[in-house]
């Protein structure tokens, strides 16, 4: 039992896995969007964003509705920023004490 739910938690983090999907929920954090408009300001080709659009609709992290032929995508559950929110700030952490050794380098002499 205990492995299937590391599964889920992997699989769902290998949703999120990719820079294109978490640019993706990034665009789409306060609204909604048609495809066009996402290919559009993304600059995505529509062949792959609709790949990860996919991806991220059957994570449970988007959603979709068609307005005639048109589709929208919008963020299924806010409690994905909790998620993200995190890591974002472990990196900063990270990345400040890669500035801190590298500014120390030139220091020595």
């Amino acid at each position: 039992m205990k492995e299937l739910a590391y599964k889920i938690k992997a699989d769902f983090l290998k949703t999120l896995a990719h820079p294109v999907r978490l640019q993706i929920i990034e665009f789409l954090k306060n609204d909604e969007k048609n495809v066009g408009t996402i290919v559009k300001t993304l600059g995505i080709p529509q062949s792959s964003l609709s790949r990860h659009l996919l991806v991220l609709r059957e994570g449970g992290i988007l959603k979709s509705r068609q307005q005639g032929t048109t589709i929208y995508y919008k963020i299924e559950d806010h409690g994905i920023f909790q998620v993200l929110r995190p890591i974002a700030e472990m990196l900063r952490k990270k990345l400040k004490k890669t500035e801190v050794v590298l500014s120390s380098l030139g220091k020595g002499k």
